[in-house]
């Protein structure tokens, strides 16, 4: 699944390709993702400036010339995929994630411009496109959010206060979108590795320098994936011609059996399913 820095480029890509530009048309190919699409779901794209793309978590935001807002979640397989009509070219994914070519099934939603469209895939529909009238209701409808990793909100104060008393372990609750939303799999373990912190350690049993040291790194960890274009597991360029390389520089995801990078450090990556998910972690220095 697409993580927030996977989510930010597909955001950054779709401003710089369809900000300002008209709706002309939409085809929907399929209406039956995550939650069926309406009817009436083109009428309010139909003719419609795309204002500006914004993202909150893991959600994209299209405000819309009408004031309306189109909310699209990527589920677990979904891409975004953006087609020149007067450049052909055989990349079009707007991000580093799945293929980097229009596969040709799978292929749901189209949104045409005069120039151009976005054609959204996903071969498992768990993905979402919905419709929002207002910033009102957008923001009622992202309540059962947590803050993001790189907000003010995400402070001492509210990650001590929200440990407090809890028995979960820390791996879940870096994965619970309702503590911080959009941290996943991939950077939950790069950011405890940092923080030398076990992924099953109980949450009421850190102190506050370890729930800083949480706050800290999952900022730092989500700015350089961000910088560094995200995180491919397969390694291609995207349509700006730009590779995602923060999986060059994984500490522990995806290292099962090989040596710590820390220097000094002589453990060995190891890798526990909690929740069922992959997690990897030093059986050293994290404690």
């Amino acid at each position: 699944m697409p993580e927030l820095p996977e989510v930010e480029i597909v955001k950054q890509s779709l401003n710089k390709k369809i900000k300002h530009k008209k709706i002309k048309k939409v085809i929907i190919r399929n209406r039956n993702l995550r939650s069926k699409i309406p009817i009436n779901f083109s009428n309010y794209l139909k003719n419609q400036k795309v204002i500006k793309v914004d993202r909150f978590s893991k959600y994209l935001i299209l405000t819309l010339s009408n004031k309306k807002i189109c909310l699209i979640h990527l589920g677990m397989s979904g891409t975004i995929h953006y087609i020149n009509k007067n450049k052909a070219s055989p990349v079009s994914n707007l991000s580093f994630y799945s293929s980097i070519r229009l596969p040709i099934k799978h292929n749901h939603i189209e949104i045409e411009f005069d120039d151009s469209k976005i054609i959204y895939n996903d071969p498992r529909r768990f993905g979402f496109f919905e419709i929002v009238k207002n910033k009102k209701l957008l923001k009622k409808r992202l309540s059962h959010l947590g803050p993001e990793p790189m907000s003010e909100e995400f402070n001492i104060k509210y990650v001590f206060q929200y440990f407090k008393n809890k028995k979960k372990n820390i791996k879940n609750f870096l994965l619970d979108q309702g503590f911080v939303s959009g941290i996943g799999n991939i950077y939950a373990s790069e950011i405890l590795f940092l923080c030398e912190i076990k992924p099953d350690q109980i949450v009421s049993k850190l102190d506050e320098s370890k729930c800083k040291s949480i706050i800290d790194y999952s900022k730092k960890v989500l700015s350089e994936a961000i910088k560094k274009g995200g995180s491919s597991i397969r390694d291609f360029k995207n349509i700006s011609g730009k590779e995602g390389n923060f999986q060059k520089i994984f500490k522990v995801y995806d290292r099962e059996g090989l040596k710590c990078k820390k220097i000094k450090c002589k453990g060995v990556i190891q890798k526990k399913m909690i929740s069922n998910r992959s997690t990897f972690f030093c059986n050293s220095c994290q404690k």
